[in-house]
């Protein structure tokens, strides 16, 4: 149940109007462009905060502040000085900047300050260093713990764990072949990291990846010749082979390690054979004895969470199972209640929605054969929404603090949820936009960051027992005194006929609705990501402000695939990737010529990645509606694709060749008509320039026309200004074809 007044249920408004702002200045790539030189200049101000238990600091390069809860009103904790001065006596270096500083304990006078290869921990009120850690060049940091000061890195590709005066080499065959610590599965199921340090910081978990059985991709480096280029070095290019498991052929291989320092001893979990599994959200047990995690099967068809021992490896029990007809998607680890170490969270879209579910281990009644223990699940949360995010526990008054769309799709509210009831309230400032907050140790408070489409940025401090919301800062707009376009939000039917799908629309500066426009679709439409939300101008991107200065109209439109609506909004492209989205963006697309002030006759389309994809998938079927468009790092054929998403989605070429040929660009390749440039990274480790690069040779063969242009050294994204010069040229583009 959810408990809001009626005047804050009006507020969950999903549709509406940012009007154009009149002014004087023009943008250029440089101000809106990532990567420009004046981009940070044209970005809403923020403001930088960690939590200390529960009180707030602000960080900025030169001071740390203290941060009144009640009023938002600061006063100077330490300084850098006070820092430098610190250390002084101790060391030989100087800390240059405070913004990465952490505080980790609660009640204590600690900072912990990561700067370069050095970890330090400082009493500020003490003025005092109290420890250092500093890392050589072939050394990598990977984790910090704080609860046991030990850290975890790898030197020349082997796992090492410090702690005081101790230190242990935990592997010696690390390669490119044998990896350790680090993220696995190629940073699918929600992994983003390779080492878990045990609750009390005694016990460390990591992965070792085996990848000498999987295919190398050849990717090769050109040097930079010219550009300060050694005479004494090769100018000669070099193989920079890439382990890449394209789907349905040999994947790497798994194992799960656990680490004690109090014996010094390393056991690998028996899972078995992972040859055809993936093992994901590692997480422990309270008191450290037990690793669970989630094993899926290769045709990510049946999930389970199993529990193995820390001191032995042996597999204890297997908790849950959940399968799919499609696919299951573990994403989160689960999470234990502070009050009760026999109750964690799950998170499952068991019921077609992610939601929160309270399991209770117990020590007999097993539902499964050969377990050890019994699980009881409660589902805590429930309806046509989804649990975007679990911020944390108020362990006083025993609620998780969640991130939901619950009041809209296209908003992200913030909710405490009583964990014995169910009970849902609505705690964040203002029921309406999108809101990102971090939570205090205790849960306590929050720091409300969020922007609707009309607000750049706002920051509240909200008591999460109370609901009481204190205005900490409100950003200036920083585009004030330029010509801004008009930003509108609505829905179109998808091609189902029911289901709403959200657009955004970028209208040109100083709109005549007289006059006829080009129109440019920005399209991404791939899974796990979405374009159109209630943040500040919808969510719009800098480059569509700056085509619409230049006189075009930018659409936008989260079709069916796209996150954030539930597994059959999102389920309904599997083994036929960009069949469904292309029929909704064509729904899109006849509600843009159905507009008196759209020019049919010039409609483009661009997008990157799948994107890239959807924009070629559209120019080849729709021959005749796209006049341009501009591919980025495009998918051609999922058989050239990574094993782990490609076969979510697709299955494998084995059991889908029919899905992977209707999907191909290959053969669609020959029904090219209008202009279409495409664009790669050519080290691009994610989209491999095989598929491009094919997409060429079937358009030779086939005696179409496409242009192409490549950034040598760059990855699947374009970094640093070298964003800013792609943005020219696809501008440029479109510039040149869509006028």
């Amino acid at each position: 149940m959810i408990t809001m007044s009626a005047a804050m249920s009006a507020l969950a408004q999903t549709v509406g109007v940012v009007p154009a702002q009149d002014g004087s200045n023009s943008f250029t790539l440089e101000d809106l462009n990532f990567g420009g030189n004046n981009y940070y200049n044209m970005v809403a101000r923020n403001k930088w905060c960690v939590w200390w238990g529960d009180q707030l600091v602000r960080q900025d390069a030169e001071s740390c502040w203290l941060v009144d809860k009640n009023t938002g009103k600061e006063k100077s904790l330490f300084s850098l000085s006070d820092i430098n001065s610190a250390i002084a006596s101790k060391a030989d270096f100087k800390v240059h900047s405070l913004y990465n500083t952490s505080f980790p304990y609660a009640g204590k006078t600690l900072v912990v300050i990561k700067e370069g290869s050095r970890i330090i921990t400082v009493d500020f009120a003490k003025h005092a260093l109290i420890s250092t850690h500093e890392f050589a060049d072939n050394e990598q940091v990977l984790e910090f713990c704080a609860k046991s000061e030990a850290v975890a890195y790898l030197k020349d590709s082997n796992l090492c764990v410090t702690r005081g005066m101790r230190d242990w080499k935990l592997t010696d065959d690390g390669s490119r072949q044998i990896v350790y610590g680090q993220s696995v599965h190629r940073d699918e199921f929600g992994i983003s990291k390779g080492t878990f340090f045990s609750p009390d910081g005694t016990k460390l978990a990591f992965y070792r990846m085996d990848q000498s059985m999987v295919t190398d991709y050849p990717q090769v480096d050109i040097p930079e010749l010219g550009f300060d280029h050694p005479e004494s070095e090769s100018c000669i290019a070099k193989a920079a082979p890439d382990k890449y498991p394209m789907a349905g052929e040999t994947s790497h291989k798994v194992t799960v390690g656990v680490f004690d320092m109090n014996t010094g001893n390393t056991v690998y979990l028996k899972a078995g054979d992972p040859t055809d599994r993936y093992f994901t959200n590692i997480s422990w047990s309270p008191d450290g004895s037990t690793v669970y995690m989630f094993e899926l099967n290769r045709d990510q068809n049946d999930c389970r969470l199993v529990a193995y021992s820390a001191t032995t490896g042996e597999r204890t029990a297997e908790l849950y199972r959940e399968t799919d007809a499609k696919y299951v998607e573990p994403q989160h680890p689960i999470v234990f209640l502070p009050w009760d170490s026999s109750k964690f969270i799950m998170q499952s879209q068991a019921d077609g929605y992610n939601h929160l579910y309270l399991c209770s281990i117990g020590k007999s009644g097993s539902r499964m054969a050969g377990n050890t223990v019994s699980l009881d699940v409660r589902q805590l949360t429930s309806g046509k929404w989804v649990v975007m995010d679990m911020l944390g526990f108020n362990v006083r008054r025993k609620s998780v603090i969640i991130a939901s769309n619950e009041l809209s799709p296209i908003q992200r509210d913030l909710f405490s949820v009583d964990v014995r009831t169910g009970k849902r309230t609505l705690i964040d400032e203002g029921g309406k936009g999108w809101h990102s907050a971090t939570l205090s140790a205790g849960g306590e408070y929050l720091l409300d960051n969020y922007s609707t489409p009309d607000v750049p940025r706002r920051i509240a401090i909200v008591n999460t027992a109370s609901g009481k919301c204190v205005s900490y800062f409100v950003a200036d707009n920083p585009w004030q005194g330029y010509r801004v376009p008009e930003y509108s939000c609505g829905t179109v039917k998808a091609a189902d006929g029911t289901t709403d799908l959200y657009y955004r629309m970028v209208k040109p500066v100083n709109f005549d609705p007289n006059k006829k426009y080009p129109a440019i679709v920005y399209v991404y439409g791939g899974p796990h990501a979405h374009n159109v939300d209630a943040r500040w101008h919808y969510g719009s991107r800098g480059w569509e402000t700056y085509m619409a200065e230049k006189g075009y109209l930018l659409f936008i439109l989260d079709n069916r695939g796209s996150e954030n609506r539930g597994k059959e909004f999102e389920q309904v492209t599997f083994r036929q990737l960009g069949q469904e989205e292309m029929k909704d963006q064509m729904k899109g697309v006849e509600y843009l010529q159905s507009l008196p002030y759209v020019d049919a006759s010039r409609i483009g389309v661009h997008g990157w990645s799948f994107g890239g994809f959807m924009t070629i998938s559209l120019m080849t079927n729709y021959p005749d509606v796209f006049k341009v468009g501009v591919a980025g790092g495009p998918v051609i054929d999922w058989h050239w694709y990574e094993v782990m998403y490609g076969e979510r989605y697709m299955d494998t070429p084995q059991t889908n060749p029919e899905g992977y040929k209707k999907t191909s660009l290959l053969y669609t390749a020959k029904n090219l008509k209008g202009k279409l440039q495409i664009i790669q990274g050519y080290n691009d480790l994610t989209v491999v320039p095989q598929h491009c690069l094919s997409f060429l040779k079937a358009c030779i063969a086939a005696g179409t026309q496409p242009d192409f242009f490549v950034y040598p050294g760059e990855p699947h994204n374009m970094r640093g200004h070298q964003s800013t010069h792609l943005h020219e040229r696809i501008s440029q583009y479109f510039f040149d074809y869509l006028k």
